[in-house]
């Protein structure tokens, strides 16, 4: 099991860079984590709902994702509250209180889960979750320690250097655990190290004999690195602003993207392919910040889903986003909404049961003709199609997956976007042609879909780029030489 000091400390990479290297090495191999909290999710093979870094996870051992390597997600839908997702299905909302009560009964299931799994591959490689020195969480942990003890699993200790303190938080770390919770550290990895490691040396050895515990390993900063990330938009938002500085005076001309930072924001790895575009110029405009929306400037805006549509919603008119919208659409800009973003395009949305909040309706941006109902039966699906959106283009594929409580209805649909290979259809599109929304994840993965949906937004001169399919798996080849490099896997398999 990799736990780390803290949230971001480089669970996730390390577990795909070591199942990538066992898959490379003819190991079958499969990732798991028992609880996750994480608005990135995934459709798996058997129907169900994952956190989106165990799907990645998965993909590098080489597997289909299946529920079982994630038994327990939760996204949160409030500061105080979360959607909890069981084996894939939405058990219910829950505040933290009545879930820490439901803990020991879950962990049954956890358990059961990780026992699935383990009969099917000779390793089972397991991320935690924050950090296991949360004292208040210790009680009914499933997450952390209290797994690894039910299960008498050895622990890798994972800390960033990157943020600093990195000795003080492994010691510390150790220092709050129990004694046989100490005991199943068998030792630690460095993470995201830049410079001479020589300079380290005397911190190591220090830090091993403070600890009686090994450092495995020293994983250096790999800069550029780009996988899918847990849950966190500020990661794509420092990459979108890396890629703008990295850019400037390269491309004075690139095709200019706003997205708003939505609060409850989903599944925002829609946006890497954005992101890593060269000739895309990426703006992701954060909270409380009016002056940039009502000075913005932008050929596109991307409207992103959400996991709560109504109350993002009235956030975007909070922020002043209605207005600026209305103003880009009359001097002829382009909007696309994916998921919640594609709701809010519609003239309402209507919660009767109370799915994601207080039940009622909210007014939509009105800007086409439809209307969503929220519903307590959620739609997961895996889909592909073809685009129908540049008359001069046929048979433009797109592969991507569904995620949404809403049922859409209403006359844009009449117009929609994408043609699905089952037979039906998918998203709209206005009659003026300025604006298209899809419920379709992952719309922007494949290169030669991006590229027709930037032609129609107006950019007809972005070149066509690699997959974020092909980005992704050079970038879990460079990840697991790293790790074969850096890190003592002997060590660990002992």
């Amino acid at each position: 099991m990799v736990q780390g000091t803290t949230s971001d400390a480089g669970k996730t990479v390390i577990v795909a860079g070591i199942c990538r290297l066992l898959k490379r090495n003819g190991v079958k191999v499969a990732p798991f984590k028992p609880q996750n909290m994480a608005l990135n999710s995934a459709v798996t093979a058997d129907g169900g709902e994952i956190g989106r870094a165990q799907a990645l996870q998965a993909v590098a051992a080489g597997i289909a994702p299946t529920t079982d390597m994630n038994p327990i997600l939760l996204k949160p839908t409030t500061d105080m509250g979360a959607q909890v997702i069981l084996n894939g299905k939405v058990l219910g909302n829950r505040d933290a209180v009545s879930y820490h009560q439901l803990k020991p009964k879950l962990l049954t299931e956890v358990v059961s889960a990780h026992q699935r799994l383990s009969s099917k591959f000779s390793y089972t490689i397991v991320e935690g979750a924050g950090s296991p020195a949360e004292i208040n969480l210790r009680d009914n942990d499933i997450a952390n320690m209290g797994f690894a003890e039910e299960i008498d699993c050895p622990v890798i200790l994972v800390a960033d250097i990157d943020r600093g303190g990195v000795f003080a938080h492994l010691v510390g770390t150790m220092e709050l655990l129990s004694t046989s919770e100490q005991q199943r550290i068998k030792g630690f990895i460095i993470n995201r190290f830049r410079g001479d490691i020589t300079l380290l040396k005397s911190g190591i050895e220090w830090l091993e004999h403070r600890t009686d515990r090994a450092v495995l390993g020293v994983l250096p900063y790999l800069p550029g690195l780009q996988l899918d990330a847990e849950d966190s938009l500020q990661h794509s938002a420092r990459r979108s602003l890396q890629s703008n500085r990295e850019s400037e005076n390269k491309n004075e001309n690139r095709f200019r993207v706003a997205v708003p930072s939505l609060p409850r924001i989903s599944n925002h790895t829609d946006l890497d392919p954005l992101i890593n575009h060269p000739d895309i110029e990426l703006t992701i405009v954060p909270p409380n910040n009016y002056g940039e929306v009502t000075n913005l400037m932008a050929d596109l805006i991307v409207i992103p889903g959400s996991k709560s549509v109504r109350s993002d919603l009235e956030w975007l008119r909070e922020q002043g986003w209605e207005n600026v919208i209305q103003r880009h659409l009359r001097y002829g800009g382009r909007v696309f909404g994916i998921c919640g973003g594609f709701q809010m395009l519609g003239c309402s949305i209507h919660d009767p049961d109370g799915i994601e909040g207080e039940a009622g309706s909210t007014p939509g941006l009105s800007i086409l003709e439809m209307e969503t109902t929220l519903e307590s039966e959620k739609q997961l699906k895996n889909s592909s199609g073809t685009l129908i959106l540049n008359e001069d283009e046929d048979d433009i594929k797109v592969v991507g997956y569904e995620i949404h409580a809403g049922v859409t209805n209403g006359a844009a649909l009449q117009n929609p976007l994408i043609k699905l290979d089952n037979g039906e259809f998918d998203g709209a599109q206005s009659k003026d042609q300025q604006v298209a929304g899809s419920y379709l994840h992952g719309i922007f993965d494949r290169s030669t879909a991006l590229a027709s949906i930037l032609k129609w937004a107006g950019g007809a001169e972005i070149s066509i780029q690699p997959s974020i399919d092909q980005l992704r798996e050079d970038n879990l080849e460079r990840l697991a030489d790293a790790i074969e490099e850096h890190i003592d896997l002997e060590h660990i398999s002992n």
